[in-house]
């Protein structure tokens, strides 16, 4: 192997200025990876502070790395003392950024290259010339922080009811390959937590499902897609949030599996990712007492991170935190001892603390006080760089537009993405074969619903997706939004607006019983005009909905799922997909209604 010198990262600077400027060629994967002699020669020559800000990944506001707007500054100074993503770089020494929608860092696939470009100069002008892993969560489903024109997937669980490991190889692939086009180097997916809590408030359709075994090879696939684009796919959360009630955003969430179901249960996604050759895993904010009897958080546990990850699993890639800001991880010891616990149980890469400042400096005191050793730091330094070598990092950071002209949004990509979506709607209910609808008998269609913010850049909101599908292939669609908690002034007003129709199509989103969703489809179906609900999230809500004449589940409510299953509904396309989990009865959940494995076909 060739090893890695300081000239060559500088020649990657000098090759970056023409990138900047977007007239290079787009970035490759770069030949092999440096030695880790080569690394660890380039780590001695790193000052402490440098081996600090080389753990962090941080937010930044702004859509350029020199020049946001206004108040993206403003926002910048207020939680990070900082203007720009340059200064940031400048002044911690940081080893990765995360993209967020919410922090305008997304606005079109030119100008994320242009950040990603920006920031990549900033790093390659550090002292020590290493170019940033800058990383975002891009599940695909209801969790993607970069919309159209790039190609959008459904979601974990949508291919969970496909079943499909080629559909998610293949999404993982072209969606791996989208976002290195944009200088997207690693991305926090696939989700590999096993749903077996229907009240599970953050996780739900992010999972692939509830068989340990059809996860885990569902996993595999998806991290083997991703990674022959040569971006780092991330399994998160580990050691398993699939069974919590409990949102570690805003508590700590506890899990009370034995070790036994443990290993049966949340385990094997784990292990298959491992298996598979996983770049980095994610921690969870969850305490698992079987796991550790202190009941620290996952992220801060030294034997769950140490002891069973690295030592019991064999797991020697990059290991990062959930967001350091969720109160999961916060309450029990409080933002200044979390990093250094964290990197205390064996935590390499610690993302978006709440304040970079207080976290940045508690590490740095630990260890100039001795808690800490230097030799700790290098072990996860080697690790980060080795991620980064393989990636191409270190001799190709920059990428062009023209890059992103010939991989972002293509049409073969977003066709892969329409069949994709078509086997993964699931037909549950079909009273008297009224799916598929057809335009001579139930031409006037009635759309109502709710509509949940749709991904940045979407053809959102959901009734109107859906509406104007219906409008494509023929019918004569009536757009009526109803929200997730219609009044009796509007659901008065939808049942005014069904008289005439030949059918109503309501899209729900997470129905409970006695919810005013609910009361909708219960006053809409009393009028006698046939009724088709369509779950836009958790195909749980089928549940709660026996007024309806047929129900489809489509697991997210982006556009392409919703398109397809559209399709679906109106006949121009099968429904292929079958239940990846257990629906249970309504008025008594210790009873299945539809098994997994359960779909209706035409």
């Amino acid at each position: 192997m060739v090893p890695l010198s300081r000239r060559t990262v500088l020649a990657a600077a000098t090759v970056g200025a023409a990138a900047v400027g977007l007239t290079a060629p787009v970035a490759r994967a770069a030949g092999a990876p440096a030695s880790d002699k080569a690394l660890k020669k380039i780590i001695s020559g790193m000052s402490l502070e440098e081996k600090v800000g080389q753990l962090f990944v941080m937010r930044v506001y702004g859509h350029s790395a020199t020049d946001p707007d206004q108040a993206d500054i403003d926002a910048n100074l207020e939680e990070i003392g900082v203007r720009t993503a340059a200064e940031l770089i400048e002044k911690y020494k940081l080893g990765g950024i995360i993209y967020f929608a919410w922090a305008h860092n997304v606005r079109d696939p030119h100008q994320i290259a242009d950040l990603s470009n920006g920031i990549q100069k900033a790093g390659l002008q550090q002292p020590s010339r290493i170019p940033l892993l800058i990383s975002t969560d891009q599940e695909h489903g209801i969790v993607a922080r970069v919309g159209k024109p790039a190609t959008l997937f459904p979601g974990a669980m949508a291919f969970g009811a496909s079943g499909s490991r080629e559909d998610a190889r293949r999404a993982g692939q072209i969606a791996g390959a989208e976002l290195r086009a944009i200088g997207i180097r690693q991305d926090y997916a696939p989700d590999a937590d096993v749903n077996v809590n229907p009240a599970n408030p953050v996780i739900g359709v992010r999972s692939f499902g509830a068989d340990p075994k059809a996860v885990a090879g569902l996993v595999a696939a998806e991290v083997k897609g991703y990674q022959s684009s040569h971006i780092a796919s991330t399994a998160k959360h580990f050691p398993g949030h699939g069974d919590t009630a409990t949102d570690s955003h805003t508590g700590i969430p506890y899990i009370s599996h034995t070790r036994e179901q443990w290993e049966q249960l949340d385990s094997p996604p784990f292990k298959a990712a491992i298996a598979a050759g996983i770049d980095s895993i994610m921690t969870a904010h969850i305490v698992v007492p079987a796991l550790d009897p202190s009941e620290d958080p996952a992220t801060l546990s030294r034997p769950i991170l140490t002891g069973i990850l690295r030592e019991q699993l064999g797991y020697d890639g990059v290991v990062v935190t959930d967001s350091l800001g969720m109160e999961g991880v916060r309450i029990k010891y409080g933002d200044e001892r979390v990093p250094v616990l964290a990197l205390k149980a064996g935590v390499d890469q610690l993302l978006n603390p709440p304040d970079l400042s207080v976290s940045w400096n508690a590490v740095l005191a630990a260890v100039r006080g001795g808690e800490l050793t230097e030799a700790r730091l290098d072990e996860s330094i080697l690790r980060i760089l080795r991620l980064k070598s393989k990636l191409g990092l270190l001799k190709e950071p920059y990428v062009t537009h023209a890059g992103v002209d010939r991989t972002v949004g293509t049409r073969a990509h977003l066709a892969t993405a329409d069949k994709i979506a078509e086997r993964t709607t699931t037909l549950l209910v079909n009273k008297k074969g009224l799916l598929p609808l057809s335009r001579r008998t139930h031409k006037h269609v009635l759309v109502l619903g709710a509509n949940p913010a749709s991904p940045s850049l979407s053809d959102g909101p959901p009734t109107t997706v859906i509406g104007a599908a219906l409008t494509e292939l023929g019918f004569s669609a009536t757009v009526l939004a109803t929200g997730t908690a219609p009044s009796q002034a509007v659901i008065a007003q939808a049942v005014a607006a069904a008289k005439g129709k030949d059918a109503v199509v309501i899209g729900t989103y997470n129905v409970a019983a006695g919810s005013a969703q609910q009361s909708l489809v219960n006053a809409v179906a009393a009028t006698g005009v046939p009724v088709v609900t369509l779950s836009m999230r958790n195909p749980y809500d089928v549940a709660q909905l026996s007024a309806a004449d047929a129900h489809l589940a489509a697991y997210s409510w982006i556009d392409v799922e919703l398109r397809a299953a559209v399709r679906v509904l109106a006949g121009k396309a099968e429904p292929r997909g079958k239940l990846p989990v257990p629906v249970q009865k309504a008025d008594d959940p210790a009873q299945v209604l539809y098994p997994i494995g359960y779909g209706l076909s035409y």
